[in-house]
């Protein structure tokens, strides 16, 4: 027999989550690293103090928070406002140019919208919704009070995800020949010194402890809420949740914004990260 008051929570919990005005909150931690070595000399010719005051910029835009908010079957996803901090200029750098937008699920009737803005125009993404492919796995671990289960997914990248990018090999010898010729499969050339993997392996900690098949930005479709995220460059951590919060939002799906596809989307992304790429080449050659 299982002990009385184990009985009792498990109770309690198919309770709480079974409730017709059930909502959480979840808050996230993101961190994503930089491969310093995309600037090339660039960096390489910056002093000590040089390197600490870009790192200090760059911190705003690597290093953000996210809140979860959520639903048995709906959730909003979107930088916390209070923590997210301008910059001088009034904007929010690198992140006012590749836009910080809301991105809402519904994992019920398969709608997956984004609201950002890019350069000052606002768009309304909308996202094919497929059930994710997940590998469940049999390693656990904590997280806080929730015992997690690893999965993993195998996923494409997104073209104009630049936390993915890296700077492009020399060739100087034949092994690095030989190494780039088994690579060039998942590979995608941006630039003559930018490129990034095809494919990455996501890899989620989620706890069937909170049965809700949900996470942070776009990932869902596991028995039990992501508390933790590893895909590329970028870790998602879960640092707090509450259940049932006295000051519920409202969930529902964003409207405003030119209506565009995600493969419509990243192509004016590129376009006029083209254009900027060639504007910068214009002012090299003329200095």
């Amino acid at each position: 027999m299982k002990p009385l008051f184990t009985v009792l929570i498990a109770l309690v919990t198919v309770t709480t989550f079974a409730q017709k005005d059930f909502q959480g909150k979840a808050t996230y931690m993101s961190k994503t690293t930089m491969d310093m070595s995309r600037f090339g000399d660039r960096f390489n010719k910056m002093s000590e103090a040089q390197k600490k005051q870009m790192a200090a910029r760059m911190k705003s835009f690597l290093e953000k928070t996210f809140i979860l908010t959520f639903d048995k079957s709906s959730s909003i996803y979107k930088e916390d406002e209070k923590l997210a901090a301008p910059t001088a200029g009034g904007g929010r750098g690198w992140g006012s140019m590749t836009g910080s937008g809301v991105k809402y699920k519904n994992t019920k009737d398969l709608v997956a919208l984004e609201s950002i803005e890019f350069f000052g125009k606002k768009f309304l993404i909308s996202d094919e919704m497929k059930r994710p492919e997940w590998e469940l796995g049999s390693e656990t671990k904590k997280i806080g009070e929730y015992v997690c289960y690893k999965a993993t997914l195998t996923k494409d990248v997104d073209p104009t995800d630049w936390t993915n990018m890296r700077r492009r090999r020399n060739n100087d010898d034949n092994k690095k020949k030989d190494e780039t010729k088994k690579d060039t499969t998942n590979v995608v050339k941006i630039s003559d010194e930018i490129e990034m993997p095809k494919q990455i392996t996501v890899t989620a900690w989620y706890t069937p402890q909170i049965p809700i098949s949900n996470g942070p930005g776009e990932y869902w479709g596991l028995p039990g809420l992501i508390l933790e995220l590893n895909s590329g460059r970028t870790t998602i951590l879960c640092t707090e949740i509450v259940i049932n919060p006295e000051d519920k939002v409202t969930i529902e799906a964003p409207s405003k914004g030119t209506e565009v596809t995600r493969e419509e989307y990243n192509q004016i992304i590129t376009k006029k990260m083209e254009e900027m790429r060639e504007m910068y080449r214009n002012r090299r050659r003329r200095n």
